[in-house]
């Protein structure tokens, strides 16, 4: 019989081709094998599985209950080769789930925070880009609906300028779509482009459309913290806020905008909802709803 590092190996294996990235998960069954090891226990118990999913004593409640449903998942596999595995019942850990309350910007707020892009500081000539880089990141997510990381993943390969068509690939779940965009988008990419390759001319520069100083992908930290900079400076944000409008919050600006639209044009939203959730890249219709 496999131990149980070895078994969690082959989980992750399966689930990842299942097109799960399991990032935060897969660190915590790691770290759950190793407790395991250490308890010299060959097998998953409800009782340890407890103990360890609350070993952060000071951590939130939801916490404890995500790593007890990383544990469940797994024991449900694990089952099938270890009919001695427990697996803990749902409800050992409640929480009530707070889920972030979306954050409709106007147009005055995204047209500020655009401008307030492109007036953004840079100390050395290698950051001169920066202000159209996310001038033009921040402008795509509002008219296009796309997660960050789709954003953040897009190559110059995957720009079709001429048939107006972005390509997302590997997206959630390793699904990979089609998106079309207005030409007005098209043509602001086009000066962003233009404005790339002269900055980086001669310079060696990574694929990716969006690119830090240094040359390669932005990374969602340096995103983040320019976000932040800019709704402060724009008053989205006071200075001491920890929680205000999210970048993802551009989503649901965009999704929200489509059903209203369709409502001012007297198309059914209920019948166009399933284009919608193919735009935005939702396996399920209820995800959109």
């Amino acid at each position: 019989m496999n131990t149980l590092r070895q078994a969690v190996a082959e989980y992750l294996t399966l689930r990842r081709n299942l097109g799960f990235q399991l990032r935060e998960a897969g660190k915590a069954l790691l770290d759950f094998v190793t407790f395991m090891e250490q308890q010299h226990a060959t097998y998953i118990t409800q009782a340890l599985a407890l103990v360890w999913a609350q070993q952060a004593v000071k951590a939130q409640p939801t916490y404890w209950a995500q790593r007890l449903s990383c544990v469940r998942g797994f024991a449900r596999y694990r089952s099938s080769s270890d009919p001695r595995t427990e697996i803990p019942l749902p409800g050992l850990l409640p929480f009530k789930p707070k889920r972030a309350r979306p954050y409709l910007y106007s147009n005055e707020e995204i047209t500020n925070l655009l401008q307030a892009a492109l007036k953004m500081p840079h100390r050395y000539k290698n950051g001169a880009l920066l202000p159209w880089v996310y001038y033009c990141l921040f402008g795509l997510l509002s008219v296009s609906g796309l997660r960050l990381n789709e954003a953040r993943n897009l190559e110059l390969q995957d720009i079709d300028l001429e048939a107006g068509v972005l390509t997302i690939r590997n997206a959630k779940f390793g699904k990979t779509r089609l998106v079309p965009v207005h030409a007005s988008t098209c043509k602001v990419l086009a000066d962003y482009i233009a404005k790339r390759e002269r900055h980086w001319a001669g310079r060696p520069v990574s694929s990716y459309l969006f690119v830090s100083s240094w040359g390669n992908r932005l990374d969602n930290g340096q995103i983040h913290r320019a976000f932040y900079a800019l709704s402060r400076q724009i008053g989205l944000r006071n200075a001491t806020d920890r929680h205000g409008p999210r970048l993802h919050d551009l989503r649901h600006r965009f999704a929200t905008n489509t059903l209203v639209n369709w409502y001012r044009h007297d198309q059914d939203p209920e019948r166009r909802l399933p284009l919608l959730s193919a735009y935005l890249g939702h396996v399920h219709i209820a995800d959109t709803q």
